[in-house]
């Protein structure tokens, strides 16, 4: 097994001897691992994502010359799964979009245990990030042609932001849980639209929109064209969100903009599951919480290439229509959706923490081995 590193972070991460250092520039990357793949005979290539710079060209090369890609990032299923599968994710996924075939093939797959089995470490997935951040900062001139995937804004930036951010809705923990419990106790009728990172590959590969900005406008005002007059429209915070952007700002301006002030509520925490479940309606991009919309049972409009964005499964005309008459999903075909998904696309484990990580290598190199990435595996 050889990797390609091709900066500083990634030589801390993986300082294995058989790793090789790419240090040329970025134009001539497509040669050199065209003649790298040809020279040494690769049979698989396995990439975190398919959509980074120097992962779209890898991958590029690899199908014309009929090597299979695989790509992993953290699973569709939460909390413990991990996505494995071919070619490529959401809007590149091979999954089948077809409510027939899915019935079909996931009538011969056990159900799964869902229960959660293993736990992954928030705090050392932050870490683990700000020190590739910082090395490769650092490191600079041993990688000096390095072109960064990463969206973010600069790593000092960022993390400043991050850890305000984060130190602020921890002081203000109290205030948005009883913003959130009031919210349910009242039974207010209200749709949910939880906000994903404007850096996001969700947004940025796999959405029709530029930034979360553009999500957020269009929802806005479709909110206060057609939604009924009784509605409330609830955004929640991504929890990640270092708030650069600062979305509550912009939500805001825009509903005064509208008109719609009193039925906006800008959330900064809050259950996830709670507000799912009281919901009217949930609008997503494609995070993965619409996967926990449809297994809550609450109607799903879905704005990006969602791997779910299945007909029975979310709403299948307009988002204007979808404040009216919100279309719940099929809940036979959401059990198989979830079956197949979880035996196809899926492997159980997490990134950060033992014996999570461990079990997670073991049956992806098993599936690597035999062949059956993207294949759904029966009990």
């Amino acid at each position: 097994m050889t990797r390609i590193n091709f900066c500083v972070g990634d030589t801390l991460f993986w300082p294995d001897r058989n790793a090789i250092a790419y240090r040329g520039n970025y134009g001539s990357w497509p040669d050199f691992i065209r003649r790298f793949l040809v020279s040494e005979a690769v049979r698989d290539i396995v990439l975190l994502g398919e959509q980074r710079k120097y992962h779209k060209e890898a991958v590029t090369v690899a199908q014309e010359l009929g090597i299979r890609v695989t790509v992993t990032d953290f699973g569709y299923l939460r909390p413990d799964w991990i996505t494995w599968e071919r070619n490529g994710m959401s809007g590149n996924s091979l999954f089948p979009r077809d409510p027939k075939v899915i019935l079909s093939q996931a009538s011969s797959i056990a159900e799964p245990d869902w229960r959660p089995q293993f736990q992954d470490s928030a705090f050392l997935m932050a870490r683990n990030d700000l020190m590739y951040n910082i090395a490769n900062g650092l490191g600079f001139p041993f990688y000096p042609r390095y072109r960064r995937s990463d969206e973010r804004p600069p790593t000092v930036i960022y993390t400043l932001a991050s850890a305000k951010r984060l130190l602020g809705n921890r002081i203000r923990k109290r205030r948005y849980l009883g913003l959130s419990k009031d919210l349910l106790n009242k039974a207010t009728p209200y749709y949910l639209f939880p906000l994903q990172l404007d850096f996001d590959f969700q947004i940025v590969a796999y959405s029709p929109f530029k930034n979360m900005g553009e999500a957020l406008g269009l929802v806005l005002h479709s909110f206060a064209k057609s939604a009924p007059p009784d509605s409330h429209l609830v955004l929640k915070e991504h929890p990640w969100d270092p708030a650069i952007k600062n979305w509550q700002r912009f939500t805001q301006k825009e509903a005064k903009r509208l008109g719609i002030s009193d039925r906006i509520l800008y959330l900064r925490g809050g259950n996830l599951d709670q507000l799912i479940a009281a919901a009217r309606g949930v609008v997503v991009i494609n995070s993965s919480t619409g996967i926990r919309s449809l297994q809550l049972g609450t109607p799903l409009k879905v704005l990006g290439q969602a791997i779910f964005d299945i007909p029975g499964l979310t709403h299948p005309t307009s988002l204007d229509s979808f404040w009216q008459t919100p279309q719940r999903s099929d809940p036979d075909l959401v059990q198989a959706f979830l079956r197949l998904l979880a035996a196809s696309a899926q492997i159980r484990g997490v990134f950060f923490r033992e014996p999570g990580m461990g079990h997670a290598v073991n049956q992806a190199v098993d599936r690597l081995l035999t062949e059956t990435v993207g294949q759904f595996q029966r009990e």
